[in-house]
């Protein structure tokens, strides 16, 4: 930056100062005006989700001009030969229109395929970023909400839109979604009319088109405003580890700069156009969806090989993992467990997810407000349950291609789902016993590094003949870094006022100790300076000397 333009910079500073001072407008100009921003690239996560949103949402707005939902039955003229002459919905016909005679109407239909895929993925990953750094904690309870319900509505409309096409790939899918509500006990006719409106299957095709482009991108726009309403004047969270009360000091903002709110949207302008120009590039090179070689649905037959789409597998996958004859008659009707269980299983899954800020509070009593991340393996029964969810949601997800497993294997489909059924009920459990104990043994390799510092290799002999490594110690930030973090204690036992201690809260002792147990306090400035008077002067000349020879 040149000086006139530095100086420039200050005087619209005091100008912007004094304006918001006079007209009493400080409490809402200052925290827009200049604000902490980090620039740690996991945060990009969720820059990309909103970057492809609007990508997913441009070109959505450019199909509607040139599809038709209407499923009035035609007979295709057009210029794909293996069609020609063959009935087909409106729907379809519109459909293989924007894709072989619309100008740039492939481009576009896989462009907006693609971003929608990049959405779904990137907000899973920033689910899990916030999830191991506790940032989902007071006060982002609100955004860890909203996270999971753009989620939700970004699923359902991957899901409705995958139906759109009316081609047999999505008829297969219409024929599932009718059977598993019709599985719904007492209700499931009722449900199965709702959506198809009495016309299996050309029915759903209106319902999920309304559904598609109006409700659930205004759902997702309502959330995304009230996600960057409720983020924009609060303290972001700096990478790094953090305690509750968001104490900080020495190097630590050295991780967050101070930006404006021009530099902030050049940024973001950035990344939106690296992420346009990656997903057309993508759209470009890779086929996603070609409906032309599935043909027209047809509810009398189903395609080979369908699946459902990658981020809604894994209730494909809790279906295929159930054993056989779970269903029995009661009531004057058949109840199908084998799918009412798995769509509760996953059900439980999600919720439990969405609702875990509230459990962990619950068990912790922990309310107070953390405005920095914690490390991961700072909090080891916390990042052991995410992992456990992780591997869960993962066996669910892989069961899904089960019978695509075993073919390109050639092994026993039974014995695949054997398998994976035993992975299901083990893998969580041996999966948060090993994650626990790998962060109980990295907290104790901080601590050991900063007691004693790192090894260098090399042993040196003291004046009383003794041989001892040397060791290098760690600067202040790298210490502060490691010890910056909290144990907290669990929760004792309090009798309420009647001098009664309640069942509920004897579990929630028993559970507050449960999830602090082998915690690893931090190294207190009494245990630092007793390690370094236990350390023998050779070697702290030692020390030195390593030090001046790395200067």
């Amino acid at each position: 930056m040149s000086a006139g333009s530095a100086k420039g910079s200050q005087t619209m500073d005091r100008l912007a100062d004094r304006f918001a001072q006079r007209t009493r407008l400080s409490t809402v100009i200052t925290p827009w005006r200049v604000h902490a921003f980090t620039d740690h690239w996991s945060l990009l996560l969720g820059q990309i989700v909103v970057a492809s949103f609007v990508v997913c949402a441009l070109t959505g707005a450019f199909l509607t001009f040139f599809y038709d939902p209407s499923v009035a039955p035609v007979v295709y003229d057009g210029p794909y030969g293996p069609l020609q002459g063959v009935e087909m919905s409106r729907a379809y016909e519109s459909t293989l229109e924007i894709s072989l005679e619309v100008r740039g109407g492939l481009l576009m239909r896989q462009l907006h395929r693609w971003s929608a895929n990049l959405m779904i993925a990137a907000l899973l990953l920033h689910i899990l970023r916030v999830f191991f750094t506790g940032e989902f904690r007071r006060p982002r309870v609100k955004n860890w909400l909203i996270g999971f319900g753009v989620l939700f509505a970004g699923m359902g409309a991957g899901l409705t839109g995958a139906l759109l096409p009316d081609d047999m790939l999505s008829g297969s899918s219409l024929a599932v979604l009718d059977g598993l509500l019709k599985s719904v006990p007492v209700v499931g006719t009722r449900l199965s009319d709702l959506v198809f409106q009495g016309q299996f299957p050309s029915g759903a095709i209106a319902t999920f088109y309304l559904v598609h482009v109006f409700v659930l991108p205004g759902i997702i726009v309502a959330l995304i405003a009230v996600y960057a309403l409720l983020s924009a004047p609060g303290r972001p969270a700096r990478p790094g580890s953090g305690r509750g009360s968001g104490r900080g000091s020495g190097r630590g903002s050295a991780d967050t700069v101070r930006r404006r709110p021009t530099a902030s949207a050049t940024t973001r302008g950035g990344l939106f156009l690296i992420v346009f120009g990656g997903l057309t590039l993508m759209a470009a090179l890779v086929t996603v969806s070609p409906i032309w070689d599935y043909g027209p649905a047809d509810p009398g037959n189903t395609s080979a090989g369908a699946g459902a789409l990658w981020y809604l597998a894994f209730l494909d996958g809790a279906q295929k993992l159930v054993p056989p004859g779970w269903e029995f008659l009661w009531l004057g009707g058949t109840w199908v467990l084998a799918l009412l269980v798995p769509v509760a299983v996953s059900g439980l899954y999600l919720v439990t997810a969405m609702l875990y800020p509230f459990i962990e509070r619950w068990i912790t009593g922990d309310r107070r407000e953390h405005h920095r991340p914690t490390r991961a393996r700072n909090a080891p029964t916390r990042t052991a349950i995410g992992v456990a969810g992780v591997i869960f949601y993962g066996v669910l997800w892989a069961a899904a291609g089960t019978d695509t497993i075993a073919l390109q294997f050639g092994v026993g489909f039974e014995g695949i789902v054997l398998t994976l059924q035993i992975a299901l009920l083990l893998g969580p459990v041996l999966g948060f016993v090993l994650t626990r104990r790998i962060c109980v043994a990295l907290q104790r390799k901080d601590r050991e590094l900063v007691l004693h510092g790192h090894e260098t290799g090399r042993v040196v002999r003291s004046a009383t003949g003794e041989y001892v490594e040397v060791h290098r110690p760690l600067d202040a930030y790298e210490r502060w870094r490691l010890v910056d973090y909290e144990v907290d204690e669990p929760l004792t036992l309090e009798p309420d006022a009647n001098g009664r201690v309640r069942w509920r809260t004897r579990v929630r002792v028993r559970l507050s100790r449960w999830f602090y147990r082998d915690g690893i306090p931090p190294v207190t400035p009494a245990e630092l300076r007793a390690a370094r008077e236990a350390t023998p002067h050779g070697a702290d000349t030692a020390d030195q000397n390593v030090l001046e020879e790395s200067r």
